[in-house]
């Protein structure tokens, strides 16, 4: 018997190889050769920042670049190392620099992880990167050097510090009208009037130039200006983009939010947080921040593709936020953990997870209490007199009967309603029909206007027969959301049939049912044209209270006098045009701010991939910065919360170096920090590092007062000096970068544009709302962009204003480098190229400005020639012509006319640099 025993054991040893053999191995004798003699010649024992560290448990647990952990220490088949060691592709095989494994080592390194890999260290250790950038130390708060007594802005000082180290000095003092056609370009980007420039010349003041600069920061015109900055760095426009690039007609009320925050001079640190979760304090147009980037409208029908797309969206917000507010390239970790900064592919997925809940789309947006009340009264007024034009109809032996797309009313008797069902028997053209929004009326008391009471925010319920699969835009939902056009509507899955059906929160009185196919008019189709309205009380019986027979189209046009029938059509035409006022006052505004939702867990996903998900990570931050501690299913909103908190501290070492970095870039032409997006390893120092902390530390001391830099900035002698070349200081830095002359540059399309329009005399400065377009009208599924060709006033606005289409650069002036906000643009090149000289000279928008620059010159400059030249000069070059430059005006107006001379001046390089 005892020999069966034993033979039982044997056979159960090698039935367990992998669990019974495993305890045997001895990490320092059987592994840690492997891994000396092995992995480290791929690495380096010492490399912890960046590669695989196999000497201590806490490093192997957390895994190299690729994110995954080394060991999962009881799986081996599942571990990482093992799939290295044991691949057969080169590239991946590992070690890479060195004969594979032995079949030996590989099974000994299984054996190991089996039994639960024990080596030095324990799971308490926490892993976490470390570094040495600049960038993550936190602010040193220096005091400026003492280098002049003169010098009063430590702007200056930290300059000359700088320049007495390599022998160099500032540059003279550039005269006034020099600083005032610099400052008002740097700041509004609009040149000054003859009248400005000479009231600053002959200002006697010595704090003439400090006032100048207040009234330049208390312009409008500065939040235009440098809103397009910021525009540009968060990719905004005006449409979707990819292949159908289709327009987002409310996304404009993100544009005028920035424009309106930074004329207020809103803390920097508010100005974060709102358009991180702006939706939390009623903020709602500042988180287009969010979803200001390009949006693929077109779902694919495989599944797989579909996620894939969901992680592009994410991708896409993860990136630009961290690149705009922290200046980092938090999107290089998406496959890996980063390969030059101290960023984990764990800390990528921990921030996606934030904005896991963030969806593109529109929201209403809250009008502010004297707005809705004065929408309210109109409202009340409008609705009055559509009631006393089709009492008139009425009268006139007419019945306005007519079903249309947009809108349709069905009054009748008052009754008291609980539920009210819509039921469709037949629409135009046979197909599924549709319904934009059905609206249910309470009567309106003695002294007070009808209500809509089927709001889903009044607490009402929508129900279908059916829905048609597969569109997002046509859901239930929408049938009370009150939001109207096709793209909020719901369309059933029975062909010319259907029923929708609004519970009511509570019993109520009513009137009258308003429905349409769709109130923006734009389609025809599906419309129902034999249905009927049922109304169930609180006793629960249906009655029905309305139907198409009772519409009896085309009855006024019996038994009327001709000059019955010519009102009526008078009074439909009154009756059309009242309409669409009301569903304008009606209609809830809207902003293209994202939609938010309650996210479903967030894995961190192998190379990337969305079908290799890993464990369910946390929202949260960049681990080497510190940590949020939400739980992986934290409410969607406090996860925005938190993060825009953790990015506005104070102790956060990377948020004011960037902005302040920013706000420098635009006075200069180039920040302190010459990648302004990216302040990591991969990115450029700074040149001026203890001017660049000092600055962060003033914005935080300031109150994070955006204007409060201007001023410091505008004030220094750094930015009055003379752009004069100095062949000694050329020799020692050709770039300036040392800044011991001011570096004139040329300006960006849009300042280039709204300045020719400006001294043209016919630059439209109204502010705010729907943008013009630069593009003949188009409303093909697939839009194709055209650009104008023909100027008129339309066009005239400033170009902050004009709809950004996403991928085209705009005719005329795209050539220019503007950005096409298909990614992040934090800097744009200076490019020069023929075809900017053509549009520039050629252009028939070109051609319009010069025309209306010489009638505006004809106008105010009087008959004479020699006046008129001076004017035109003074215009556009805020200074007097000299003799020589008189002369050959005077040649060329004689020979082509005033319009060739301005069309001239309007190509120098006086007009389009910043001196």
């Amino acid at each position: 018997m005892k020999w069966m025993c034993r033979l039982a054991v044997l056979v159960l040893v090698v039935l367990t190889t992998g669990e019974s053999r495993a305890t045997e191995v001895d990490y320092a004798r059987d592994i840690k050769p492997i891994f000396t003699e092995h992995c480290y010649k791929c690495h380096g024992p010492d490399k912890q920042t960046h590669s695989l560290r196999l000497d201590q448990r806490a490093f192997v647990l957390a895994g190299g670049d690729s994110g995954d952990p080394a060991v999962l220490p009881g799986k081996p088949n599942a571990s990482h190392l093992i799939q290295l060691v044991t691949s057969t592709d080169p590239k991946q095989r590992m070690p890479r620099k060195a004969a594979p494994l032995s079949d030996r080592q590989i099974e000994l390194l299984k054996q190991w992880i089996a039994s639960g890999a024990p080596m030095p260290g324990d799971d308490t250790m926490q892993y976490k990167r470390t570094t040495d950038e600049w960038s993550f130390s936190a602010l040193t708060h220096p005091k400026p050097p003492r280098v002049d007594a003169e010098l009063n802005n430590p702007i200056d000082a930290f300059v000359v510090a700088k320049l007495n180290d390599k022998s160099l000095s500032l540059s003279p003092q550039a005269d006034r009208r020099v600083l005032i056609r610099r400052l008002y370009l740097v700041m509004l980007g609009l040149p000054p009037t003859p009248e400005q420039v000479d009231a600053f010349v002959a200002d006697p003041s010595p704090n003439a130039y400090e006032k100048l600069v207040d009234q330049t920061l208390a312009s409008p015109r500065y939040g235009e200006r440098w809103a397009q900055h910021w525009l540009d760095v968060v990719r905004y426009a005006d449409t979707h983009g990819f292949e159908m690039n289709q327009p987002r007609n409310d996304a404009f009320a993100y544009r005028d939010w920035v424009i309106k925050a930074l004329n207020e001079d809103m803390p920097y640190d508010r100005f974060v947080f709102d358009q991180l979760a702006g939706d939390s304090v009623g903020v709602d147009a500042a988180t287009g921040f969010l979803v200001a980037g390009p949006w693929d409208q077109v779902k694919g029908a495989d599944p797989k593709l579909r996620i894939q797309q969901r992680a592009n969206e994410l991708h896409d917000i993860v990136s630009v936020t961290g690149e705009s507010l922290l200046g980092l390239t938090v999107g290089c970790a998406r496959c890996h953990n980063h390969k030059f900064d101290p960023i984990l592919q764990k800390d990528y997925y921990s921030i996606k997870a934030v904005f896991e809940g963030v969806q593109h789309g529109s929201r209403p947006i809250q009008l502010p209490e004297a707005e809705r009340e004065r929408r309210q009264r109109l409202s009340k007024q409008v609705d009055q007199q559509i009631a006393s034009v089709e009492r008139e109809i009425d009268m006139n032996g007419g019945n306005d009967g007519e079903i249309n797309a947009r809108r349709n009313v069905d009054r009748f008797e008052p009754i008291v309603a609980d539920t009210v069902r819509f039921t469709i028997f037949v629409t135009n053209n046979g197909a599924q029909p549709c319904l934009d929004e059905l609206e249910v009326f309470s009567c309106p008391p003695a002294d007070g206007a009808p209500k809509n009471v089927a709001l889903a925010g009044a607490g009402a319920k929508a129900t279908a027969s059916s829905l048609l699969p597969g569109y997002k835009i046509h859901q239930v939902e929408h049938l009370n959301d009150g939001l109207l056009g096709n793209e909020h509507s719901w369309i059933a899955n029975e062909a010319g049939a259907g029923w929708a059906q609004i519970e009511l929160p509570n019993p109520v009185l009513i009137d009258r049912v308003v429905w349409g196919r769709d109130r923006e008019g734009r389609y025809e189709d599906r419309i129902p044209t034999s249905y009927a309205i049922e109304v169930a009380g609180p006793d629960g019986q249906w009655r029905t209270v309305a139907s198409s027979p009772d519409r009896k189209p085309g009855r006024f046009m019996v038994d009327v006098t001709p000059e019955q029938a010519e009102r009526i059509k008078q009074l439909r035409d009154r009756k059309k045009q009242l309409q669409q006022r009301l569903d304008k006052l009606n209609q809830r505004a809207t902003v293209y701010a994202g939609r938010f939702e309650q996210p479903k867990p967030t894995h961190r996903l192998y190379r990337g991939d969305p079908m290799a998900e890993r464990e369910i990570v946390a929202p949260d931050v960049i681990s080497l910065l510190g940590s949020l501690n939400l739980p992986p299913d934290a409410p969607e909103q406090q996860r925005r919360i938190d993060f825009a908190k953790w990015v506005i501290d104070p102790a956060n070492p990377l948020t004011a170096r960037v902005m302040v970095n920013r706000i420098w870039q635009h006075h200069f032409g180039a920040g302190l920090v010459n990648t302004p997006s990216d302040f990591g390893r991969n990115g450029s120092p700074p040149s001026h590092p203890r001017l660049l902390d000092w600055l962060a530390g003033e914005f935080i001391r300031s109150g994070w007062s955006i204007k409060h830099m201007h001023r410091l900035i505008l004030t220094s002698r750094t930015f009055q000096q003379l752009t004069k070349p100095d062949d000694k200081a050329l020799a020692v830095d050709r770039g300036a970068r040392l800044l011991w002359r001011y570096p004139s540059r040329r300006l960006e399309a849009e300042a280039i544009r709204d300045s020719m329009l400006s001294v043209a005399g016919v630059l439209d400065l109204s502010a705010g709302g729907p943008g013009f377009s630069l593009f003949k009208p188009n409303e093909n599924y697939v839009r194709v962009y055209e650009p104008k060709t023909q100027w008129g006033p339309g066009e005239f606005r400033r170009m902050v204003y004009a709809k950004k289409v996403r991928m085209e650069g705009g005719p005329v002036f795209g050539a220019f480098d503007c950005p096409d906000a298909g990614q992040s643009q934090p800097k744009r090149p200076r490019s020069t190229t023929a075809i900017q000289a053509l549009n520039l000279f050629n252009s028939t928008f070109t051609m319009t400005v010069a025309q209306r620059l010489a009638d505006r010159i004809v106008a105010e400059a009087g008959n004479s020639t020699e006046a008129r030249i001076d004017y035109a000069f003074r215009l556009v070059d805020t200074r007097q012509p000299t003799a020589e430059e008189r002369r050959i005006a005077r040649q060329l107006v004689a020979d082509q006319g005033l319009p060739a001379l301005a069309r001239v001046l309007l190509n120098t390089n006086e007009f389009l640099f910043i001196p």
